[in-house]
């Protein structure tokens, strides 16, 4: 997989205004690629957070009132929690929203993929930083049957060392996993 293959793949127009009938609070987040054999960063967050704690996610959050729209959102919150400032011309594209299920978030995710990144320090939002490889972690995806999983939206995991990705960053990525593969 080259970063060149995932450009083409990944790249499609960008739109960062979601409707939202009331019933969700707006979110968005980055999915940031890079290198030569692509890696993707992902976050752990910590176990005192009041949304998501202990999960692995993306660098992202809630829409501010200051910010202009869910791509603004969704650097303004990679540059707080992982000190990676991307540019709106940097971002490739997006994919389709996603819904926590608990938390009640609609979430709008982009994805910007760069040769390459400095080296990232984690805010006190972020407990880890994640370097995963991209490919080999796409395969390790699964759609787990869980009988007291919200049959709204199908439950996905993917895993990397001895964590789980679960919820709507495995959605994420499967969107992801769907259009390379």
């Amino acid at each position: 997989m080259l970063l060149t293959d995932l450009r083409s793949k990944l790249s499609n127009p960008i739109n960062p205004q979601i409707e939202n009938d009331g019933k969700f609070r707006l979110a968005s987040v980055l999915v940031v690629i890079y290198g030569k054999d692509p890696i993707i960063v992902m976050t752990e967050k910590p176990k005192d957070m009041k949304f998501h704690a202990g999960e692995i996610s993306f660098p992202g959050g809630k829409l501010d009132v200051d910010d202009s729209d869910l791509l603004e959102t969704a650097l303004r919150e990679t540059n707080e929690e992982i000190g990676l400032n991307i540019t709106r011309d940097q971002v490739i594209g997006q994919l389709e929203p996603v819904v926590t299920l608990n938390s009640g978030f609609l979430i709008l995710p982009f994805i910007s993929i760069v040769d390459e990144i400095p080296q990232l320090l984690a805010n006190r939002e972020v407990k880890k930083i994640f370097h995963i490889p991209l490919e080999p972690f796409l395969k390790t995806g699964s759609k787990d049957l869980d009988p007291t999983h919200n049959i709204i939206q199908e439950m996905y995991t993917f895993k990397y060392q001895n964590q789980i990705v679960w919820g709507a960053s495995a959605r994420i990525l499967k969107q992801i996993r769907s259009l390379y593969y």
